[in-house]
């Protein structure tokens, strides 16, 4: 994992998250349809090439989540690389829940929060 790149933990997601900064979801659409944040937008790592601009433009860095890190973390250092200002979720979905984060699972079902 490259040194250079901004870790949180799901603390500070949050806390960033409430004042305006934004979350984004790297896996794919299988994972994100079993379990992900309500506050996240899904931006598959195999479509960030063709939509990395979704991420640019925020006040805030934005946060990237994976399962557990380190797809993100790749990520991460990819657009810091570019010049787009980002941080990555340490742990990923994995210590979001573990944190007793809000989540929406089965995306194809009614959405069930977990407190």
């Amino acid at each position: 994992m490259p040194a250079e790149i901004q870790e949180i933990d799901v603390t500070e997601a949050l806390r960033r998250l409430e004042s305006g900064a934004r979350l984004f979801d790297v896996r794919e659409p299988g994972e994100w349809n079993d379990v992900h944040a309500p506050q996240a937008t899904l931006v598959p790592m195999s479509e960030l090439v063709a939509r990395w601009k979704e991420i640019d433009g925020g006040d805030d860095p934005a946060i990237i989540v994976c399962h557990s890190g380190a797809r993100s973390a790749r990520v991460v250092a990819a657009l810091e690389q570019s010049g787009v200002p980002a941080v990555n979720l340490s742990g990923g979905m994995v210590a979001w829940e573990q944190a007793g984060a809000p989540v929406v699972r089965d995306a194809q079902g009614e959405p069930r929060h977990e407190h």
